[in-house]
């Protein structure tokens, strides 16, 4: 659907929908286009005619798309990572992106921490052995009376810690932008290296987003670090870890074992990686719950309504809350 001039209220470029746009739609056009994210004419084209954009990760809004959409106003990503999106280029076209930080923060958690207690059970390794007719039972580790270690303590990695601590677990952190006396008052231990959180952790979590400084991080000299028995879980961006020295380390036994649930290159090309028992994989679907979603969902629509109506974002993560005409 879209309005006599042609123009569409929101344009939505991958698979994302739910009841909140189903209200919005009874107001506002609302065009789907789930695979508009492939075809870069298609997405420029519509772009051109959008006063908003609804993007997951895998729509590129890059300086050349903005720029093609001169009644573009909003910018709405359907979850927390922002590196799709050109957000200074944003910011100085007048466009509002709004982000619903937080959203999925308890999915994430309790997927971190599912994959690290199958990790330590071997619960994958060992379901496949029975499927096969074998019955081992080397016993596996607890995680009670361990060391959780974040890199980021944003609201994914808050949240885990939340999670860890009622196992039992002590939390140390890194994150060079968290305030220490907050994180303290959650049980949080801030450190200024990650190599101080990852000699200490029995289990190591990722919540880092995809920048210059974070780009392998996790590399062959911060894996030499840790302990032998400890598990390294990424949940925040796979360009944070050197794939290949994680192989390294898994396959020397330098490092016990591995839970990923975002990659290098998505979908990544088999490697190393799938070959090994000790790894976890899952699709960068940690965040994606029938629940996160609908709090997304939500929030999106009602900061793509405010937008358009001329009213302030209330989850703005650029420097606009509202959008220049």
């Amino acid at each position: 659907m879209s309005d006599i001039d042609g123009m569409i209220d929101a344009v939505i470029t991958e698979d994302v929908w739910g009841r909140a746009f189903n209200d919005l739609g009874t107001s506002r056009s609302i065009l789907r286009a789930p695979h508009a994210w492939q075809d870069r004419e298609k997405l420029l084209e519509l772009g051109s005619r959008s006063r908003a954009l609804v993007v997951r990760n895998r729509t590129q809004v890059d300086r050349q798309l903005i720029e093609a959409c001169p009644s573009l106003r909003v910018i709405a990503r359907a979850g927390v990572g922002l590196d799709n999106i050109d957000v200074k280029c944003a910011n100085e076209a007048g466009v509002v992106v709004v982000a619903p930080l937080g959203a999925n923060a308890i999915s994430v958690a309790e997927h971190t921490i599912g994959m690290a207690l199958a990790a330590v059970r071997r619960t994958v390794e060992l379901d496949a052995d029975c499927r096969r007719g074998g019955w081992e039972r080397t016993p596996g580790r607890e995680l009670h009376g361990g060391v959780w270690g974040l890199l980021g303590a944003g609201a994914t990695g808050r949240a885990c810690a939340r999670l860890a601590r009622s196992l039992g677990m002590s939390i140390v952190a890194y994150d060079p932008f968290a305030d220490a006396e907050k994180l303290a008052q959650e049980g949080i231990e801030l450190v200024e290296h990650p190599a101080l959180v990852a000699a200490r952790a029995d289990v190591m979590s990722c919540h880092l987003p995809a920048t210059r400084g974070t780009a392998h991080l996790i590399n062959g000299e911060l894996l030499t670090v840790m302990k032998p028995t400890a598990v390294l879980v990424n949940v925040g961006r796979g360009e944070v870890v050197d794939e290949n020295a994680l192989a390294d380390a898994l396959e020397t036994g330098r490092l016990a074992a591995a839970a990923l649930d975002v990659r290098e290159v998505e979908p990544p090309l088999p490697g190393r990686l799938e070959k090994l028992g000790n790894v976890i994989l899952t699709p960068h679907i940690a965040g994606i719950t029938t629940h996160s979603q609908d709090r997304i969902i939500e929030v999106l629509a009602d900061n793509i309504a405010a937008v358009l109506d001329n009213r302030s974002a209330t989850a703005a993560v650029g420097t606009l809350r509202e959008a220049r005409s």
